[in-house]
């Protein structure tokens, strides 16, 4: 990593209204129509019946949610809506007639995606972005300043910036350049519910960005404030209790168009925070696809723009909402009956908690930005170039034409080429990773659980009481040792990315990690005890950060032999300390 603070950088384009997404919006009559008309074709491409079945099931999902989870940000009138839909439907699907059948089912879909269409397509106001970023820019940098001072003297110094605490390192000025040679997709992993806001605010004051494209959570909205700003802002609304076909081809549409016209996008492609604490291992590919077909389709209108794929890796010492987070990942992959728990994190005390933090004990978030690459994986450089994995320039083109070439749609080789997009992804996420000291103390320390309970499962050690588990000092700054040669052998292989922190001292990685690791959770995951021993509150806490390094195999290169003698004197080492013996 590179040992310069990030500064503000000139924006790509200086005037907003230069800003794709500002264009898209002026024009989103036209492009709800446009979203409304495509979708509908491709509807209407089924069999009769099948398009007949799809409708009835839409009806019957929608009633149900109406019914069961109803959300004061539904459109108006919904119950009405759908019980007419439902009526004229049941009607007209009694008719024999396939000429009249055909007619009732275009006539149902045209109302039911313009419905939809109209709830998922947002708009974007300058005054509102710029209020936006005056506000956000303000409030961080007073409560920064109030937090590194610890003094409510700091609401008045512009000491401390926003920008200095987020570190972004990267392919910075290669994604600069590549907004001038098509469009930008980035696709960040995702940890928290703050991420969204970290991420829209590091893209444009930290790399001059113009603002992307976006979805946010219809939830979201059914707080007033919320609503207005999101409305604003650039977002298109996603509504996840919508699981219909006609609801999902109308998003994907709306992703797939607005990247055809040139909007830059940025979409989590794991779907959903990672509840495990790991990075992504496989994504969703739905909207990925979309990149993939715009791509095809702006070949097809004989243009030669092309969509860049750009993922991008957040690092934070510790997550909001990590105790809830691993609690939900418990209870989907284990056996046992976990009590349901409810996501509190997100509430404006524990949020402003979290910032205060992160200001006050001299946390940075980072945000690592990997290499660009084209919708097939591909790497490309600054000028958009695509390059195999031997190094060699490749015309993207040629793979969307047919043996005739012609650039032609063909489904089955566009799904591939997102399984690929997605694999690639992946191995980026793992490449451009960011290892904090944080993450290497957790890892190292549940290893070391794991390895003084062989006879438990992963269930067995989550219910040992962590009140009676001491971590050895030196057994853990062994294995530290052992874990830092490893990752730096991967950085100089390119394999992965170490803070500076992990070049110091095995003394100072344990010490740091431990520090950052215990100032935020309530039970903490890992911190020294008033006589300095190393103990945790929470062992499922302490899973969930040790998963942040769990893909990489890294406990193979553990050398047990003397650690594991060491760490049999645990218990006696325990009892000393308390003065039992």
């Amino acid at each position: 990593m590179s040992n310069n603070e990030p500064q503000p950088v000139p924006p790509v384009y200086p005037d907003i209204e230069d800003w794709p997404i500002y264009k898209l919006s002026e024009d989103r009559r036209n492009f709800v129509e446009e979203i409304e008309s495509y979708t509908l074709d491709k509807m209407l491409k089924l069999p009769p019946s099948q398009a007949r079945d799809l409708i009835s099931k839409t009806i019957y999902q929608e009633r149900i949610r109406i019914k069961e989870e109803p959300w004061k940000v539904d459109p108006p009138k919904e119950k009405q809506f759908w019980k007419r839909i439902g009526r004229r439907h049941i009607r007209l699907s009694l008719d024999t007639d396939p000429q009249q059948a055909a007619q009732s089912n275009r006539e149902n879909l045209q109302q039911i995606i313009h419905r939809y269409a109209e709830e998922i397509v947002g708009t974007f106001k300058i005054s509102t972005f710029l209020f936006a970023r005056r506000f956000l820019t303000f409030f961080f940098t007073r409560l920064l300043n109030t937090a590194a001072l610890r003094s409510i003297r700091g609401l008045w110094r512009k000491q401390h910036q926003l920008v200095d605490k987020l570190m972004v390192d990267g392919h910075i000025e290669t994604v600069r350049k590549l907004f001038h040679k098509g469009t930008v997709v980035v696709v960040p992993t995702h940890f928290s519910n703050l991420d969204s806001i970290l991420i829209g605010y590091a893209l444009d004051t930290a790399m001059g960005l113009p603002s992307f494209s976006y979805g946010a959570g219809l939830n979201l909205y059914n707080t007033g404030y919320t609503a207005y700003f999101m409305n604003r802002l650039g977002a298109y609304r996603v509504d996840r209790r919508k699981k219909n076909g006609i609801y999902l081809e109308t998003l994907k549409a709306m992703s797939m168009l607005s990247i055809k016209r040139g909007v830059n996008s940025l979409f989590f492609p794991g779907g959903t925070r990672s509840r495990s604490g790991r990075l992504e291992q496989k994504l969703k590919l739905g909207l990925l696809g979309t990149t993939v077909e715009a791509q095809r389709r702006i070949y097809q209108e004989e243009r030669e723009e092309k969509v860049f794929i750009v993922p991008l890796v957040l690092s934070y010492h510790f997550v909001l909402e990590a105790e809830f987070l691993i609690e939900q990942h418990l209870r989907q992959i284990g056996k046992e009956q976990y009590l349901k728990t409810k996501d509190s994190s997100y509430s404006p005390f524990r949020v402003l908690r979290f910032i205060w933090r992160v200001f006050s004990k001299g946390n940075n978030i980072t945000l690592s930005v990997g290499q660009p690459m084209d919708v097939l994986g591909n790497p490309v450089d600054e000028e958009g170039t695509s390059y195999d994995k031997l190094g060699r320039k490749i015309g993207l083109k040629d793979y969307f034409t047919n043996q005739q070439g012609v650039v032609n749609e063909d489904l089955q080789r566009e799904a591939e080429y997102t399984s690929i997009l997605g694999e690639k992804i992946v191995e980026r996420y793992h490449k451009d990773n960011i290892v904090l000291t944080s993450h290497l103390v957790a890892f190292a320390a549940f290893e070391l659980l794991k390895h003084q309970n062989p006879q438990l499962d992963l269930y067995g050690i989550l219910r040992l009481p962590a009140e009676e588990f001491v971590f050895p000092q030196s057994a853990l700054g062994d294995i530290i040792n052992q874990l830092r040669e490893r990752l730096l052998a991967m950085e100089k292989l390119d394999n992965i990315k170490l803070a500076d922190g992990i070049h110091e001292s095995v003394e100072y990685i344990l010490k740091d990690g431990i520090s950052h690791l215990g100032n935020f959770h309530a039970l903490s995951p890992l911190y020294f005890d008033k006589k300095q021993r190393i103990v945790s509150d929470s062992f499922k806490t302490l899973y969930f950060y040790h998963n942040r390094l769990d893909n990489y195999k890294l406990e193979k290169h553990i050398n047990w032999k003397n650690i594991g003698e060491e760490a049999l004197l645990l218990e006696e080492e325990l009892y000393n300390q308390e003065g039992r013996l």
